[in-house]
């Protein structure tokens, strides 16, 4: 089996890795969490801010510009309103996202006695 990356890698490999680029974006804070929350159908900017305690109207319409530049989200004004959606790219990351989600909550008990300090364990 070959590896999967090429060693050693570089900044520029680092830099250049599309994998990289969209798991840094789904790793910020707030994305997978406007994502979730327009996989049901779109939203009203005001819907998508009573939605989240604790996040602010300028990091909402941050992350969602970024979002749309990305092509995850499609933004659209009405004469309502301006609504967001999931575009077919951002619904088509939507699955492996909950792939992620799922895994984690099945080995959050593993991942938390890892994390936990074992007693039998001289410290470092």
């Amino acid at each position: 089996m070959s590896p999967v990356l090429p060693l050693p890698v570089t900044p520029a490999d680092r830099a250049a890795c599309a994998a990289t680029d969209v798991l840094r974006r789904v790793g910020e804070k707030w994305s997978v969490l406007v994502l979730a929350l327009l996989s049901d159908r779109p939203r009203g900017f005001n819907e998508l801010d009573r939605a989240v305690e604790g996040l602010s109207r300028r990091i909402l319409t941050r992350t969602l510009r970024t979002l749309e530049t990305d092509g995850l989200v499609s933004r659209r004004e009405t004469a309502q309103r301006v609504e967001y959606a999931l575009t077919d790219l951002g619904r088509s990351l939507l699955p492996l996202v909950i792939a992620i989600g799922e895994w984690a909550v099945q080995h959050a008990p593993e991942l938390n006695a890892a994390r936990t300090p074992s007693r039998a364990t001289p410290g470092w």
